[in-house]
């Protein structure tokens, strides 16, 4: 695994600045939570008395795993950022028939595709938000910015990038639990 920088928000900065920071703080919080593990501990979770978990057992119940959690995170990053703001047609793997597909690794889906994932979503969010404010031409007019997805127009950049550091953050609080179950490690 890569090194992860997890730099602290600054404590004075313009609102984009420190929004964006303390997104990518919590964002590197939830990598670093992986740091250490294993495969099959990435797929461990407590509802599956850490056996490896397996796509037929999770479709009848899905279980929590850190690398489910961050390939639905992921996932997450593309509907609010590409999708909701964005106005962007993009790929989704969840269906009505099988709503929980974003929380499930699929066998042939590796540790390493998924953190990818994860970070190739998290640059197109942040690419999303710089083209906003070169497009809006200064900050207070780029988080004034609505959505673009038809339907969704009510949700600001400001209130994308401030529920995803809630979405973001309460996940790490599983990460927390999950990780502290696998192995005792705390703190990360």
């Amino acid at each position: 695994m890569d090194n992860i920088i997890r730099e602290k928000p600054p404590t004075n900065a313009s609102e984009i600045v420190m929004l964006g920071a303390f997104l990518d703080y919590h964002r590197a919080t939830l990598l670093q939570k992986m740091a250490g593990l294993s495969d099959s501990d990435l797929r461990r979770g407590p509802m599956t008395e850490f056996k490896a978990v397996t796509a037929p057992e999770l479709k009848a119940e899905p279980g929590i795993t850190l690398l489910g959690l961050v390939k639905h995170l992921a996932y997450v990053e593309r509907w609010w950022f590409q999708a909701v703001f964005g106005g962007r047609e993009v790929f989704f793997p969840w269906s009505e028939a099988d709503p929980d597909a974003d929380w499930r690794v699929e066998p042939d889906e590796t540790t390493a595709q998924i953190r990818q994932l994860y970070k190739e979503e998290t640059v197109k969010s942040r690419q999303i938000v710089a083209d906003t404010l070169k497009e809006a031409g200064n900050e207070t007019a780029a988080m004034k910015t609505w959505a673009k997805n038809p339907g969704f127009e009510q949700f600001s950049l400001r209130w994308v990038i401030i529920h995803m550091i809630e979405e973001t953050a309460r996940h790490n609080g599983h990460a927390d639990i999950l990780r502290e179950a696998i192995d005792g490690v705390t703190g990360l």
